[in-house]
């Protein structure tokens, strides 16, 4: 069974930071390009970042460049979303997600984790 597992959710005030981690289990992601969703009630859900297996590429949805940073440390099987400079229009359900292939602006994704709560407080 693959799973991916997030963590570091939770509830911060506007202007302030969080790093969600993705730890994949039961598969080695190492070749996989990696992604951040997000979605709120009511919307469809949204590629916020994405990193190719290398980490040479990237791809950031333009609300977030220049606060958002995705990284991965493929020694650990791990990526991580770096969130900077919070906004209250961040709050979301944050899903990591997996896909075979080297495209970081492909939406269509293989794995998927079960989310995890971003609470962003004016």
């Amino acid at each position: 069974q693959v799973q991916l597992v997030e963590s570091g959710g939770g509830l911060v005030q506007a202007g302030g930071s969080l790093r969600l981690s993705c730890a994949p289990s039961g598969r080695t992601f190492t070749r996989y390009t990696m992604g951040w969703f997000r979605q709120v009630p009511g919307k469809e859900r949204e590629l916020v970042a994405a990193i190719n297996w290398s980490g040479g590429s990237t791809y950031y949805r333009d609300s977030v460049k220049g606060r958002f940073t995705i990284s991965r440390d493929n020694a650990k099987n791990t990526v991580y979303l770096q969130m900077n400079s919070l906004k209250p229009e961040d709050t979301a359900v944050y899903y990591c997600a997996a896909r075979m292939g080297d495209s970081v602006v492909n939406i269509l994704y293989n794995y998927w984790g079960q989310g995890t709560q971003v609470t962003v407080s004016s």
